[in-house]
C-alpha cells in the first residue's frame, strides 16, 4: 500500500538515461511478452486461486517452482524458509539483478480463493496484491528462455515468502541476509497493479502491549489497578504525541483487546501498535514516545489506587520491525526504471512505501518496488479486482527492460 503521496518523475532524470537499442533476442522477448499476454494474465489467475496466508505459503509456493521448472529453469527450488528461487547464470562478469514477487496473502487460512471474472475485471483475494506480481516475475522469466536472451550478469528469479505485515520480510532477509548475502547487486521487487515506482523505504515497529493485573470482580475488589483502565491512558496519552509532517512520521493503535466479562476488573488489556517513518531518525524518536505514555500510564494508574496493594505491570512484545534506510531518487536503479518506463510510453511517479524493498534498502543495496501493471484496486481487501486493459502486457516489459538495463545484455 502507497503511504505517500506518489510525485511525477522529474524529466530530467529521465534524460540521464539515454535508451539503448534493444539486442535482437531482448526484442524478441520484449515482442513476446505482448502476442503472449493472454498467458501471463492466465497464470495470475491458476496461482491466486493457490492459497497462501501468512506462514503457510508452501502450496503457491510449490506450484511457482513447477512453472518454472516447465519452462526449463531445472534448478527451481524450494529453499529453507519457503521462497522460490531460480538462477540464471551469466554471460560474464556483470552484477547479480534479484527479481521477485512475494508469495503470502494477509488473508488467514480457509479465506475462498476463487477468481471470479466480469468483462475483463477479475476479483479475488490477492489477486493484485501479489498475484500481479507473481505472474509478471513468471512471465519475464518464460520470455528471458523462450527468446535466448543472455545477460552479461546472473539474474534470479524468485517468488519470496512473508512479505506482508505478519511476515516481517523474512523471506527477503533469508536471502541477502543468508543465501545470497553480499551477492546481490540490485534488487527489484514486483507489488501490485499500476504503473509506479517505490524508491524510499517507510521504517516500522510494531509492537503487541500487555498491560497485566491479578484481576478480580468490578465490585467486590473495586479500588484496584486496572490494566484495561492503563491501556486507556496510554492509547490517550499515545494520541496527543506530536510528530513532523516531513519526513511523513506516523503512529497508530490499531487493536485492543482483554477482559473476561463486563463485571470484572480484567487480568490483562493488550494493544497493537505501529509507528511508521522514511526517517531511521525520526521513528526512533516516535518510539521512545510512544514507551514513556506507556510507562507514565502505568504509574499513573498504580497512583489512582494508592491504598492498593495489588500491581500492575507491562509487557512488550516486537511483532515486526521494518527497517529504513537512505537512498536517493537520483540512484541508478531508479533513474534506469524511469528510463525503461520513458521508453514504453510509461510516467511513473516515485513514492515511499514499505516493501520487500525496505530491507536490501537498509543494507546499501539499490532496490525499487515496481508495480505490475494494468489496473486495480481493493488490496487487503475481499473486494480487490485486476483489470489488464488495453496494455496490462506493458508491465512485464517494464520489467524485463529493467533487468536488461542493470544486468546487461550479452546478446
Amino acid at each position: 500500500m502507497r503511504l505517500a503521496a506518489l510525485l511525477l518523475a522529474l524529466p530530467v532524470a529521465l534524460a540521464a538515461q539515454q535508451p539503448a537499442a534493444d539486442s535482437p533476442a531482448l526484442a524478441k522477448a520484449l515482442a513476446q511478452l505482448k502476442t503472449d499476454n493472454a498467458w501471463t494474465l492466465q497464470k495470475q489467475v491458476a496461482l491466486c486461486e493457490v492459497p497462501a496466508p501468512p506462514f503457510k505459503e508452501q502450496a503457491r509456493g510449490i506450484a511457482f517452482r513447477n512453472e518454472m521448472v516447465a519452462l526449463g529453469y531445472a534448478d527451481a527450488h524450494v529453499d529453507e524458509v519457503g521462497n522460490v528461487v531460480a538462477e540464471l547464470p551469466g554471460a560474464s562478469n556483470g552484477p547479480t539483478v534479484l527479481i521477485a514477487g512475494h508469495l503470502d496473502t494477509v488473508f488467514p487460512e480457509g479465506t475462498n480463493v476463487a477468481v471470479t471474472r466480469d468483462g475483463t475485471r477479475y476479483k479475488g483475494a490477492g489477486i493484485g496484491d501479489d498475484c500481479r506480481g507473481l505472474a509478471v516475475v513468471l512471465a519475464t522469466a518464460r520470455a528471458v528462455k523462450q527468446s535466448g536472451v543472455r545477460f552479461d550478469g546472473r539474474v534470479l528469479f524468485v517468488a519470496n515468502v512473508g512479505e506482508e505485515g505478519p511476515g516481517n520480510l523474512r523471506g527477503t532477509r533469508h536471502l541477502l541476509g543468508t543465501t545470497y548475502k553480499g551477492k546481490v547487486d540490485y534488487f527489484i521487487s514486483v507489488d501490485g497493479t499500476g504503473n509506479d515506482i517505490t524508491s524510499r523505504a517507510v521504517g516500522s515497529n510494531r509492537y503487541r502491549v500487555h498491560f497485566q493485573g491479578p484481576g478480580g470482580h468490578s465490585y467486590g475488589a473495586f479500588g484496584m489497578p486496572n490494566p484495561i483502565h492503563a491501556m486507556g491512558r496510554a492509547i490517550a496519552s499515545i494520541s496527543e504525541i506530536k510528530v513532523p509532517r516531513s519526513p511523513k512520521t506516523t503512529f497508530n493503535v490499531g487493536i485492543v483487546s482483554g477482559g473476561t466479562s463486563v463485571n470484572s476488573i480484567a487480568m490483562e488489556g493488550v494493544m497493537d501498535v505501529d509507528m511508521r517513518s522514511e526517517s531511521a531518525e525520526e521513528l526512533a524518536k516516535v518510539d521512545v514516545l510512544v514507551r514513556k505514555a506507556i510507562d507514565d500510564a502505568v504509574t499513573a494508574e498504580l497512583a489512582r489506587w494508592p491504598a492498593s496493594t495489588k500491581g500492575l505491570k507491562v509487557r512488550i512484545d516486537t511483532i515486526g520491525i521494518r527497517p529504513t534506510g537512505a537512498q536517493s531518487d537520483s540512484a541508478r536503479i531508479v533513474r534506469a526504471a524511469l528510463a525503461a518506463a520513458h521508453e514504453l510510453g510509461l510516467k511513473p511517479g516515485i513514492g515511499a512505501s514499505s516493501t520487500d524493498s525496505n530491507y536490501p534498502i537498509s543494507l546499501g543495496i539499490p532496490a525499487i518496488t515496481i508495480d505490475g501493471g494494468g489496473d486495480g484496486s481493493g488490496a487487503h481487501s475481499h473486494d480487490e479486482w485486476y483489470d489488464d486493459g488495453a496494455a496490462g502486457y506493458l508491465g512485464p516489459q517494464w520489467a524485463l527492460k529493467i533487468v536488461a538495463a542493470l544486468a546487461g545484455t550479452a546478446r
